[in-house]
């Protein structure tokens, strides 16, 4: 492993100077468009220039880099993450992957290895949607999936999302011709931290990904009616924050029935016009459900849409239910994850199967080509945090794996 520990240890020193890319001083924080994303996206591609890759930067922003196949018309393999992240974020989540797919492209340039197809590395410019709720802008122009209203999302300040990618001096009309033609694709492999506690707490460095959980995401506004806090009766109000907390109750109930097969979380709540001495008029809050099973997750979704409206009713409080996201789970391709499979049991490992909860660019991806994804074990399984941290011995056994991977596509390749 002394190799792979020297090529972790880089890894790591790319990380943390990325992690030195805010645009906070205390924290990290790099969203989409921002200066401290651009900044970041230019480090990056000067890392791939360095290492031999054609690299370039798109026009959503996603950098990219090519190592090239000298095979007529051989198809690509993206090897890819993201590297934007949400407020006060960890520093591994997304610039992990794309830091040792750098590495895997470097070791492959420098060795001249003669490739059967094209190897792109993407880092994705907006996985996690935090500054326009527009979660995988970049890998939704990849696949050729962008759709051209989501230009007119607006951030928190009213600025458009066409007038951001203007500003980095790239074009809304050419974003098009960044996709990958669907018959160009050879598959999608994604590096990536765990997000959760399983491998920590089995004392396992890597695991292979599954499936990746669907997403229903709402916005649920209740409309009661405000009145003075001593002067209406108990049994006369219209009270929206008991009927949002009867909700919020319910969701909690409904998905403890399914416990194994989905998450539910309502982790957003705004009172309109709050005050200690006011009934509460109008709540806004929001609803998160999970699963990678898409006939569970459409039947909790609308059996809490049906206890909704039944709550509200007795309540006599009227309710808005918004969609704001959906994707279908994702099952990974069973050839590449077989493969990936065998890499792992190569580098002396245990092959274990997850399922992720969290959304990656696989999910967009996943329309247009096979996909497959390692995870790698995280401190505690801590994520979207500050105190997210990897070893340098998981990035090294992840190296390994990642290599044995490779080595064994190249192979099948060359025999096909």
């Amino acid at each position: 492993m002394k190799g792979y520990s020297a090529r972790a240890e880089k890894i790591m020193s790319r990380i943390e100077e990325l992690a030195s890319v805010s645009e906070t001083e205390q924290g990290l924080t790099r969203t989409f468009g921002s200066g401290a994303w651009r900044e970041a996206a230019l480090i990056i591609q000067s890392w791939m220039q360095d290492a031999g890759l054609h690299a370039w930067i798109d026009n959503i922003g996603n950098v990219r880099g090519l190592l090239s196949s000298p095979s007529p018309g051989a198809r690509t393999l993206v090897i890819a993450s993201h590297m934007d992240t949400v407020i006060n974020a960890g520093k591994f989540d997304g610039p992990l992957g794309v830091m040792m797919g750098l590495d895997l492209l470097e070791q492959l340039a420098h060795n001249h290895t003669p490739l059967p197809f094209n190897i792109q590395l993407v880092a994705f410019s907006d996985e996690e949607g935090c500054r326009f709720h527009t979660t995988y802008l970049g890998s939704k122009v990849l696949a050729g999936s962008f759709e051209p209203v989501l230009l007119e999302k607006k951030d928190a300040d009213g600025i458009p999302l066409r007038n951001v990618i203007h500003a980095n001096g790239s074009s809304t009309g050419l974003l098009h011709t960044d996709a990958i033609d669907a018959a160009a694709w050879l598959g999608y492999f994604e590096m990536h931290i765990e997000q959760g506690p399983v491998l920590y707490d089995r004392d396992i460095p890597v695991g292979i990904v599954k499936a990746i959980a669907g997403q229903k995401k709402a916005a649920i506004t209740f409309e009661g009616i405000a009145g003075h806090a001593g002067t209406v009766p108990m049994d006369m109000r219209n009270d929206a924050l008991c009927c949002a907390a009867e909700f919020i109750l319910a969701v909690e109930s409904i998905a403890l029935q399914y416990k194994s097969q989905i998450v539910a979380t309502v982790g957003k709540l705004e009172i309109a016009n709050a005050a200690s001495n006011v009934i509460p008029g109008a709540i806004t809050c929001t609803l998160d459900l999970r699963s990678a099973d898409g006939g569970i997750l459409s039947e909790v979704y609308d059996t809490l849409q049906r206890t909704t409206a039944a709550i509200c009713g007795r309540r006599n409080i009227n309710f808005d239910w918004t969609v704001v996201q959906e994707t279908s789970p994702v099952t990974c391709d069973l050839s590449l994850s077989a493969l990936l499979s065998g890499a792992v049991k190569e580098a002396g490992y245990e092959p274990l199967e997850l399922v992720s909860g969290a959304g990656h660019d696989a999910v967009a991806i996943a329309a247009v080509a096979p996909v497959c994804m390692l995870f790698v074990r995280c401190y505690k399984g801590i994520s979207h945090n500050p105190l997210e941290n990897v070893e340098l011995k998981d990035i090294a056994a992840a190296l390994q794996v990642a290599d044995n991977f490779l080595q064994q596509m190249i192979y099948q390749h060359n025999q096909s």
